[in-house]
């Protein structure tokens, strides 16, 4: 871990500069098991764009690996000393269970958690406050809430954040609830953290509300294409983004994530195998011919994109130039 990013933990942000993080994949060889080579690999093709790294994340399947391979995973993606910030997911149904978890990867380099509400239970008012306030007192990082009710079944209640986000790990919200209204309430009555979209197409309907950032799944696919449209979006450049954007996230969520990203990785050989942790399998999608039409178009956008911004540039250091003389 690199001293600027051990100061921006201290100080409260895993890394307040960093935009974009990626729901980093888990790779799997043929026989299920993890496959290392292939998660450096990624791994490092996303430090190399600048993305932060959530790992064990839905996207990552966190929930189908047992807790040994979750932490083996952690403590290797640790040691490859990246220089970017590492999130780790926290979820499940089991309060104790999770502490423990947090209380171990405490131990290892890392930067950051994302809190889940907790699976399956549904909990109210009192029981989400008391949930993520038993996370926050073990964590020894800054923590990203995560409202995803398509998962969890219920919503954070915005009262639960008032309660919770004084809390001094209480850094960020990861909202993920797809309904543009509910992104709304979170930032106007939950002013003391910041709020990161979870869903990719919506970024640049939400940058006006306050979006400080995305955490994504087409990163994993896109790396550098996805920063720059998160830094567009952030810019307020938004009008090359429509309909390219949506019909790419639409295609890689065709069936259950990430049994799409995990195809099209492996079809531009990212990964060795498309392989996934039953009960999702790569079986799911039969046709991806599509997946590799969104593909060259992402491309080819990131390529007019760069283009664009080397013209203004170029052209910024004329205007320069000319008023020296």
């Amino acid at each position: 871990m690199t001293n600027s990013l051990q100061e921006s933990s201290q100080h409260g942000y895993p890394n307040p500069a960093c935009p974009l993080w990626t729901a980093l994949i888990t790779p799997l060889h043929e026989d299920g098991s993890i496959d290392f080579i292939s998660l450096q690999a990624i791994s490092k093709e996303q430090a190399d764009a600048g993305n932060g790294l959530l790992l064990l994340g839905s996207t990552g399947e966190g929930l189908a690996l047992s807790t040994e391979e979750s932490f083996s995973l952690v403590e290797y993606v640790c040691n490859l000393n990246l220089s970017v910030p590492l999130m780790v997911a926290v979820g499940g149904y089991n309060l104790a269970e999770q502490i423990t978890w947090i209380k171990r990867c405490n131990t290892l380099s890392i930067h950051s958690y994302l809190l889940s509400t907790p699976l399956y239970a549904k909990p109210g008012e009192v029981g989400q406050t008391h949930w993520f306030t038993s996370l926050l007192n073990a964590s020894e990082h800054p923590c990203m809430l995560y409202n995803v009710p398509s998962r969890s079944g219920v919503e954070i209640p915005i009262e639960t954040i008032k309660k919770v986000q004084s809390h001094i790990n209480c850094w960020a919200l990861k909202e993920a609830s797809g309904n543009i209204n509910t992104f709304f309430a979170y930032s106007q009555q939950c002013l003391k953290i910041q709020i990161f979209s979870g869903e990719d197409a919506m970024m640049p309907y939400l940058v006006h509300s306050g979006a400080k950032g995305l955490v994504s799944v087409c990163s994993n696919v896109w790396p550098e294409a996805t920063k720059t449209y998160v830094e567009q979006c952030l810019s307020g450049n938004t009008s090359s983004m429509f309909p390219i954007w949506n019909n790419a996230v639409d295609e890689l969520f065709c069936v259950a994530n990430p049994i799409a990203v995990k195809i099209l990785m492996h079809q531009k050989h990212m990964i060795k195998t498309p392989r996934l942790r039953a009960p999702l399998t790569h079986l799911e999608l039969e046709e991806s011919q599509q997946l590799n039409y969104v593909d060259q178009q992402i491309e080819q956008w990131l390529e007019e994109i760069n283009n664009r911004l080397k013209i203004t540039e170029n052209n910024r250091l004329n205007s320069k130039r000319r008023n020296v003389a």
